[in-house]
């Protein structure tokens, strides 16, 4: 079976959590390594995905978590729509401009 392994970054803007996994997990950068396989048969060359891994790093170590694609989108949304949500909040607290 033929594999292949692609690497990319995510982002968190705020502390998340991860499906299958306790406790949250701090904002910031973090590593996807996604394995995907060759499907055989085809005329033509397709891969699908296998397993996705997200990288935690610390005290020293790095783990790797796996996950499904589909619970690190969901993860990648819910920060997203924390991070709109916070910055909506602002935005009706900030003194408005122009107004005398």
């Amino acid at each position: 079976m033929n594999m292949r392994s692609t690497r990319s970054t995510v982002t968190f803007a705020n502390a998340f959590t991860l499906s299958g996994y306790s406790g949250e997990l701090p904002a910031g950068d973090y590593e996807v390594l996604a394995e995907e396989e060759l499907l055989q048969g085809l005329s033509f060359e397709a891969y699908r995905r296998a397993a996705t891994y997200l990288m935690v790093r610390g005290n020293g170590r790095t783990e790797m978590r796996r996950t499904t694609d589909s619970d690190l989108k969901k993860a990648l949304s819910r920060d997203q729509a924390r991070t709109e949500m916070s910055n909506h909040s602002d935005a009706a607290h900030s003194p408005q401009e122009g107004l005398k």
